[in-house]
């Protein structure tokens, strides 16, 4: 009877200070979360700091779930508020796990992205391991906290060294807002989930709290539950903690989400945490409710976890500037040779290059250890971004040994980049086949500005020529075939086979379409008989066919001056093989094979990728001839050069021969199609070869140097000067400011050199200066990168030296006079006759390319120096209308120039000591 009335008494006096006490003091999540986020909106607005840099976060989602749709719209939308660059990624349920992979390691990869949420559940019908999924993220990306590695670190206490999941991090913000310590106090976890129940234990653990984390299964649960000072309920269950376990004045955060029916709801359900809310609240100290606590905590720290990356990416980065690792050689003396030094230099594996300057792994195909091929999918990624500057290397007209222009080309993207640490890419044409074991050398520069492996750049290419050759050879014998089954079939027969019938419907390839439409015909079928006849019948004259030499030539001028795989199959399909017997021109898609011409080619437009000796990212791509074509690196190689050096980097390209030959070509013909405007010119000169100009003795390849070019003789250095000045005209001539790069040899003295560079500053170049970047290499081009760097921040007056619309004649003039300095050009009656026919066709407008010797400004090789009133003879004319220019041939004299060089491969072998 005591018992009963004393358990009365106590009821009654927990009813009168129930009574008399305030309720528990509710901790909003939805203003906690909005304190969060503005906060971060600030921290944000702070990174201004950094040009076009805000933190980017992507939320990839497999499925169209509405639940996940609705999480993830809340997460744009706070993304948005703060300033973080969101984006949603949807796959469709039919994805698969490898192409989930496919897409996490390419945000992984992804500089501009800081954050990477893995939206659960994986809707897919096919298979999905989401432990194997999650951790697939990259930890410094795992703003969701899920990875075991950043798992991991939290359950080490390396707090300080990982992300930690949201919701548990946004359940300790609460509890910081209700300024209770947790220090000491006893903290109960219901549910042991990777998400919640388990991180939140370490999280309080660390936090030095006495936690036991409890379950569904918890024998004593309510025992538990009435020990802790700080409740935390992550179990699912609707409810599931009654208001009485609750120990008076705790803080308890309710992390559930249930759904219960309820009949005064127009859905008929409503949403319940975890802990019997009406019930708690009066015994808590603090509680949050359900809705509006921890979920819009959980969005909220995502986005601080987001910010918290970008912060940390900013720590280790520059935004714009590559983390990239260069190696600066030492050189040695006596300097060993070309082979010796290439062999002493460790590259970096391909794969590492790639990512150090922004590319990612789908985008790059290695070969081998230190090359890879990138695709055109990087250029379509980086397309916004902005570009570089752009600088172009050229040089007077040099002996038969060269100038050394691409060892300038390579030693100078070595000082900005190694040296001045500024992004810099090299672009110079891959080796032909012709070059390997030239006198020159190696092709791709040289001493200790030279790409490496030697053995792999010069000596094992890619296929590229292979597959031009193929590409020929399927003309030719399409030419072929076509001729005599025009001659052998009946027009319906002949119809039948290139136009066959499947499931009774006519087969018609895109290239037939056009050519139907190019003879006015707007149907497919049914043809008239007339109709049939016209479209079979090429009719080609045998004496215009083309040669497969010509026809290679054309090809790598097309791979050179596409910008994409659409614009290589419209240059290829505009190919003119023949002319018919009317005279109109028979292109490759009249013969239907502009497709499968693309299709081999394919491969042979992506760039290659490779480094020089002190690390240096270098583009190999292309080798049109300097002479018939314009003798560049391609379009391609470029401007995707450009786009990933960005704003504050420079790409470095090379223009074939002297500035009167390649440099003129590179900007009437592949900046017209590129739309690409460099920035400065750099003219590449040796006292060598201005002493040739001067009067010295001719130079043979293979041969010692006559002794004149070892003796200081002033006076003929000058007057060699004078072509060093006609060639600073010939650039300056586009408006673009002009640096001279003297490139020193041992035998020059610093009179000769001091000479040489003072007449071309007198000529009007910017600057010019000495490089000793074949001995040094990017140290020998500092004084030039500086140049480069002062003169890239003058503005810019490009302009072409003609206009394509004037008639090709003039424009044939405009070069002859401008750039050779000839009195005229004298074209014979064949040229005249091709124009005539050119301009007929539609093909007059097209820029022109004149085909001359490179060791003169005139056309005849043995006249050196600034030779005057000649007439440049103009012989023939050929359209190549896919490449876009009218290749005019002059005059040549033959001379003792034209005697065999002696090849360069004394000493090599597979098996040496060296290697």
């Amino acid at each position: 009877m005591f018992a009963i009335t004393a358990s009365l008494l106590r009821r009654g006096a927990l009813r009168y200070r129930d009574s008399q006490r305030t309720m528990a003091t509710i901790v909003s999540g939805n203003k906690t979360a909005k304190l969060v986020k503005e906060q971060l909106k600030k921290e944000v607005a702070a990174m201004n700091q950094f040009p076009g840099f805000r933190p980017g976060l992507v939320v990839l989602q497999v499925g169209d779930r509405d639940d996940s749709n609705l999480y993830i719209s809340m997460k744009l939308k706070a993304a948005a508020e703060i300033g973080i660059n969101a984006n949603h990624i949807r796959l469709p349920e039919t994805a698969t796990e490898d192409e989930v992979l496919q897409r996490i390691v390419a945000v992984n990869e992804n500089p501009a992205v800081h954050g990477l949420i893995v939206q659960l559940p994986l809707d897919s019908i096919n298979p999905m391991n989401t432990e194997k999924v999650t951790n697939a993220v990259a930890p410094e990306k795992d703003v969701d906290g899920l990875t075991s590695i950043n798992a991991g670190k939290l359950s080490r206490g390396d707090l300080g060294d990982c992300f930690i999941p949201c919701t548990p991090n946004g359940c300790m913000e609460l509890i910081s807002q209700t300024g209770v310590s947790v220090m000491g106090k006893n903290a109960v976890v219901i549910g042991r989930s990777k998400i919640v129940g388990a991180p939140m234990h370490d999280l309080l653990l660390w936090n030095h709290a006495t936690v036991t984390t409890c379950h569904s299964k918890t024998l004593d649960l309510a025992e538990q539950v009435g020990r802790a000072d700080i409740l935390v309920v992550g179990a699912g269950r609707a409810e599931m903690v009654k208001g009485e376990w609750v120990k008076e004045g705790a803080v308890v955060i309710d992390c559930g989400i249930n759904h219960i029916p309820d009949s005064s709801k127009a859905s008929g359900k409503r949403v319940v945490g975890d802990v019997h809310y009406p019930s708690a609240i009066e015994r808590a100290g603090y509680i949050t409710p359900v809705p509006g606590g921890v979920g819009p905590m959980t969005v909220a720290m995502l986005m601080k976890n987001t910010v918290e990356s970008a912060k940390r990416f900013l720590q280790k980065y520059t935004p714009g500037k590559w983390n990239i690792e260069y190696t600066k050689k030492n050189p040695l003396e006596p300097q060993p040779s070309d082979a010796e030094i290439s062999c002493s230099c460790q590259s970096k594996p391909i794969g590492q290059l790639a990512r150090e300057v922004g590319l990612f792994s789908e985008e790059v195909e290695p070969y081998g250890r230190s090359r890879a091929k990138i695709r055109l999918d990087a250029l379509k990624r980086m397309e916004k971004q902005p570009d570089g500057k752009y600088v172009v290397v050229t040089g007077i007209t040099s002996t038969p040994l060269g100038e050394g222009k691409c060892t300038t080309t390579l030693g100078l993207a070595q000082a900005l980049g190694a040296h001045l640490n500024i992004n810099t890419f090299a672009c110079v044409q891959e080796p032909s086949p012709g070059s390997f074991f030239g006198a020159r050398g190696i092709a791709v520069g040289g001493g200790y500005s030279q790409i490496i492996p030697l053995e792999e750049v010069s000596l094992q290419p890619l296929g590229q020529h292979e597959l031009i050759s193929a590409a020929s050879r399927v003309v030719m014998d399409t030419i072929k075939a076509h001729a005599y089954y025009e001659s052998k079939l009946s027009e319906k027969a002949l119809f039948d086979l290139l136009v066959p019938l499947k499931k009774g419907q006519r087969s018609v390839s895109p290239a037939q379409l056009n050519r139907l439409k190019k003879l006015g015909i707007e149907k497919s079928d049914p043809l008239t008989r007339t109709e049939i006849r016209r479209f079979v019948q090429l009719d080609i004259d045998p004496d215009t066919a083309t040669d497969s030499g010509s026809l290679e030539n054309e090809i790598m001028a097309i791979l050179s001056l596409s910008s994409s795989e659409e614009e290589m199959q419209q240059r290829l399909a505009k190919i003119v093989v023949a002319t018919n017997k009317s005279g109109d021109p028979v292109t490759t898609e009249d013969l239907d094979v502009s497709g499968p011409l693309a299709m081999l080619l394919k491969d042979a437009l992506k760039p290659v990728l490779m480094q020089t000796v002190e690390g240096t990212p270098v583009f190999l791509h292309t080798s049109p001839l300097a002479d018939i074509a314009q003798g560049s690196p391609s379009i391609l190689a470029d401007k995707l050069a450009l786009k990933m050096v960005g704003s504050g980097g420079f790409v470095v390209t090379e223009s074939g021969h002297g500035a009167d030959i390649g440099l003129e070509k590179f900007f009437n013909i592949k900046c017209r199609y590129s739309g690409l405007r460099p920035d400065v010119v750099v003219i590449v000169a040796t006292v060598h070869s201005l002493k040739m100009h001067g009067g010295a003795p001719p130079v043979q390849a293979g041969l010692p140097l006559p002794k004149e070019y070892s003796q200081e003789n002033l006076k003929q250095l000058e007057r060699g000067c004078c072509h060093l000045k006609r060639q600073v005209e010939n650039a300056q001539a586009f408006g673009l400011p002009v640096i001279v790069a003297v490139n020193k040899f041992s035998g020059d003295t610093e009179a000769e050199l001091e000479l040489v560079c003072g007449q071309a500053r007198q000529a009007g170049a910017f600057d010019a200066v000495q490089c000793t970047n074949w001995s040094e290499g990017g140290a020998g081009a500092l004084a030039l990168a500086e140049a480069v760097q002062r003169a890239a921040k003058l503005p810019g007056q490009f302009s072409f030296l003609y206009d394509t619309q004037i008639p090709a004649a003039d424009k044939l003039r405009t070069v002859a006079q401008k750039m050779y300095g000839a009195k005229d050009i004298e074209l014979s009656p064949k040229s005249k006759e091709k124009l005539a026919i050119y301009t007929k066709q539609g093909f007059g407008n097209l820029p022109v390319c004149i085909a001359k010797t490179h060791l003169s400004l005139s056309n005849d090789p043995m006249l050196k120096g600034v030779p005057t009133n000649f007439m440049l003879p103009i012989t023939d004319i050929k359209a190549n209308v896919g490449a876009g220019f009218l290749c005019c041939l002059t005059e040549s004299t033959n001379t003792e120039m034209d005697d065999p060089m002696w090849p360069c491969f004394h000493g090599n072998n597979l098996y040496s000591d060296s290697k």
